[in-house]
């Protein structure tokens, strides 16, 4: 693609955002009401001790990995427009996990972090249709640190699909449970593969018997490959949040997966991984969170090593936090990573072990 291509790509897609917002604008009165702009800045500095060369880290790590180097992970600026009966929203991106984890989309498209439309389907206002590109229904954690009980994301948030594009349906009958049904293009895709004629398929039973608990139940039904070699994936991600009091809380996740070995194969390929998280709070302004996981992937179907002998690694983290006002936190996070085999990067050479130190400063406004 030619930078005037790029330019004029870009042109487009500024011009339908300001007469999309400027129709809506029609009542000037509404738009105060309904329109919302907010932000979200994560600046971070992280000192891997395997001291591995050139700032990229590991390969399976999508967020704050460059290594003693101050940077962006995400700076985020997004539009809101919200009625009774619809949504729009338009989020848009850089930062370094924009780098690392849009890397397989077109260069104009990595910055673009959300872009959406809601419509509400009966008078009750309890089922949705939404299209375009929205946040994954797989996992507890999302690409807001913030937003997560620890600073860094778990093994299995940053192996699976933080985003995805097609459409869902949701249902919620009450305040309890939520029903959703997803056809998308792919596993984390904005565009579909090149080659691949089928969908991919989402479900998420979501149960809030209370504001302390919430029990999920997410799949993915789909391929990442083209149709010449077509292997079926399936995966589940379930997970439960019990806040047992104001100041302690636990999260525990298991994620189980399964492809096809071939096309057409009754033999498959199998990969999970367990998470647990306990997080504590001294104060409201100063909490801490513990966790420890394992990812198991040794036919790489998900995470390709060095030396092709399997990516089997456990991991602990600890990490500090403070939050001096309500759009402010400012955390400091110690992580270990242990594999069986020698694949974790360290200064010209793969090791078994990891330890590194992430900071952060991230506001959202």
């Amino acid at each position: 693609m030619t930078i005037n291509n790029i330019k004029s790509n870009l042109a487009t897609i500024i011009l339908f955002i300001v007469i999309l917002f400027s129709t809506l604008s029609a009542n000037e009165n509404a738009l105060n009401s309904n329109l919302n702009i907010s932000g979200y800045l994560d600046n971070f500095y992280t000192y891997d001790f395997n001291n591995p060369k050139g700032n990229q880290r590991q390969n399976f790590l999508f967020n704050h990995n460059r290594h003693n180097e101050f940077n962006i992970n995400l700076a985020l600026i997004k539009l809101n427009y919200e009625t009774e009966r619809y949504k729009v929203n338009f989020a848009y991106q850089t930062g370094t996990y924009a780098v690392d984890n849009y890397a397989a989309e077109p260069r104009l498209l990595q910055n673009i972090n959300e872009a959406n439309i809601a419509l509400s389907l009966n008078k009750n206002n309890n089922l949705w249709l939404e299209t375009g590109l929205f946040a994954s229904h797989l996992g507890f954690e999302s690409a807001i640190s913030s937003d997560n009980w620890t600073l860094t994301r778990s093994l299995c948030a940053e192996n699976s699909p933080y985003f995805l594009t097609g459409a869902k349906l949701t249902f919620t009958p009450n305040d309890y449970w939520s029903f959703t049904g997803l056809i998308v293009n792919g596993w984390q895709r904005i565009q579909r593969l090149e080659g691949n004629s089928l969908p991919s398929f989402g479900t998420q039973v979501a149960y809030t018997p209370s504001e302390k608990v919430t029990l999920n139940w997410s799949t993915f039904i789909g391929t990442d490959d083209p149709d010449s070699l077509r292997r079926i994936r399936y995966f589940n991600n379930l997970y439960s949040i019990i806040e047992i009091s104001d100041k302690f809380g636990f999260i525990v996740g298991f994620d189980f997966g399964m492809q096809q070995k071939l096309k057409n194969s009754s033999e498959f390929d199998i990969w999970y991984s367990p998470t647990f998280i306990g997080r504590y709070k001294f104060s409201d302004k100063f909490h801490t969170a513990l966790r420890y996981e394992l990812f198991s992937d040794n036919n790489e179907v998900i995470i390709s090593t060095i030396n092709q002998t399997g990516f089997m690694t456990s991991g602990a983290s600890l990490n500090l936090d403070y939050l001096p006002n309500e759009k402010v936190i400012c955390r400091i996070e110690g992580r270990l990573f242990n594999s069986k085999n020698e694949i974790l990067k360290s200064y010209n050479s793969f090791t078994t072990n990891n330890f590194f130190i992430v900071s952060s400063v991230a506001v959202k406004i």
